[in-house]
């Protein structure tokens, strides 16, 4: 098969249109909630989790701690969320929501995670399975390659 192939083509082409489905997705979100789709995510898992450390609200939203830090700094900004000295373990500040932040964080739109989820749930165990198969071995390809990549750049 070469990259000019109908059916990579087609593949190619439904994961441009995944991305911007996505994309548009998380503006709308931004837009009515004056919110960055981070911040957004960041807002929700606070309000259904409740208080957590930095290190682990980076690693569920999957951002390095040096850009949670400016996620944070900018939430606090918005009198949205506050950093507590964890009684625990003085060295750590849990992030917590604020109560304009729960107010906030009550009355987000639904992200898109809920839509896929809703339909998920009508399919047979199987069929979901076979999706998740399938996506991770498109995320691995990805992966793969820009691993490639940046082997290639460095010789």
């Amino acid at each position: 098969m070469t990259r000019n192939d109908p059916e990579i083509q087609a593949i190619v082409a439904a994961i441009r249109q995944l991305y911007r489905i996505v994309y548009h997705d998380a503006l709308r979100s931004s837009r009515s909630s004056g919110l960055t789709s981070s911040q957004s995510a960041a807002m929700r898992i606070l309000y259904q989790n409740g208080p957590l450390s930095s290190a682990d609200l980076s690693r569920r939203l999957h951002v390095t701690p040096s850009n949670m830090t400016g996620l944070i700094d900018r939430l606090e900004k918005k009198h949205l969320v506050e950093r507590v000295p964890d009684l625990g373990d003085r060295r750590i500040a849990l992030i917590t929501l604020t109560e304009k932040g729960r107010r906030m964080g009550q009355n987000l739109p639904d992200p898109i995670e809920n839509k896929i989820v809703s339909r998920l749930g009508h399919l047979e165990v199987q069929e979901i399975q076979e999706y998740r198969i399938a996506i991770d071995r498109i995320i691995g390809l990805i992966d793969n390659a820009e691993g490639q990549d940046a082997a290639a750049g460095e010789a």
